[in-house]
């Protein structure tokens, strides 16, 4: 079902400090209840073996200069990547299942070993522990959209932060994370169980859904309706709806299905993207 979004809704809202805690207490603190009293059955055993079937594989640069942004904290970044993918790794989501980024996860502390990283706070970037782990919830999002499973619960990015230097997906294809009330949950309603593959090689983060079975569809994810228009109360608004083609093995289309839809607040000008992009 396609989202209509009022645009005076996406006007940001500026909140105090304090505000703000307080509304992040109030959803962890509901999130923790809805774990225990939801009825999901949610998946946490791991299989050391690899399913001998790849559903499908990605993988995202790792060190990408950003406009304004210390490399440090990219740096920091694969640390917290190291730390967080044994976690998630190998981990196997069985029918009927459901994988939750953060129950696997956990809250990211400096004890656990994670490091301060970047971290979008209200279309600005600061530095907080863990920072950066959204790539990883990203890479989940969009193998998923790859094969038979079910997204169940992704959060969108409110705020486009920085131009699309070198994108080679569509805008708004990745899954904001903050712990653990922006969680990234996924279904298994197949017959078969499926296992996450995650690692990091030199230079990318790499992931893949693997299954016992070879794969039964191909699937083909794609953008509609891109657009920038202005906003009125000043900057930009980007807006565009994504769908997913699917495939048989004799490459006949079987649907062409809408997935979400995605608004975000511009927080540059948009020809600073169209004039990096030539």
């Amino acid at each position: 079902m396609i989202e209509i979004v009022n645009p005076v809704d996406l006007r940001p809202k500026k909140r105090s400090a304090m505000r703000i805690q307080a509304g992040k207490y109030y959803y962890t603190v509901r999130r923790y209840f809805e774990w225990v009293t939801d009825g999901k059955k949610y998946a946490k055993k791991k299989s050391e073996e690899l399913f001998p079937y790849s559903v499908f594989k990605h993988q995202t640069i790792l060190m990408r200069k950003l406009k304004d942004v210390d490399m440090s904290l990219q740096y920091n970044k694969t640390i917290n990547l190291k730390q967080a993918i044994p976690r998630l790794n190998k981990i196997v989501i069985g029918p009927g299942e459901t994988f939750s980024y953060w129950k696997l996860l956990g809250k990211t502390t400096y004890k656990k070993g994670y490091v301060d990283g970047m971290v979008l706070h209200y279309g600005n970037f600061t530095k907080g522990v863990g920072g950066g782990l959204c790539q990883l919830s990203n890479l989940i999002y969009w193998i998923t959209l790859h094969s038979p499973l079910t997204v169940t619960e992704r959060h969108r990015h409110s705020y486009d932060v920085f131009p699309d230097s070198n994108r080679t997906q569509p805008f708004g294809s990745g899954a904001t994370c903050a712990y653990n009330y922006l969680d990234l949950q996924i279904k298994n309603e197949t017959n078969q169980p499926f296992q996450l593959h995650l690692y990091l090689t030199d230079t990318h983060l790499a992931g893949e859904w693997r299954a016992k079975e070879p794969a039964l569809y191909r699937y083909e994810v794609y953008e509609k309706n891109h657009a920038i228009t202005p906003a009125y109360w000043g900057g930009y608004l980007r807006h565009n709806e994504i769908y997913r083609r699917v495939y048989n093995r004799q490459n006949q289309l079987v649907s062409d299905d809408y997935v979400t839809e995605n608004h975000a607040i511009m927080m540059y000008e948009p020809l600073l993207e169209m004039n990096e992009q030539m």
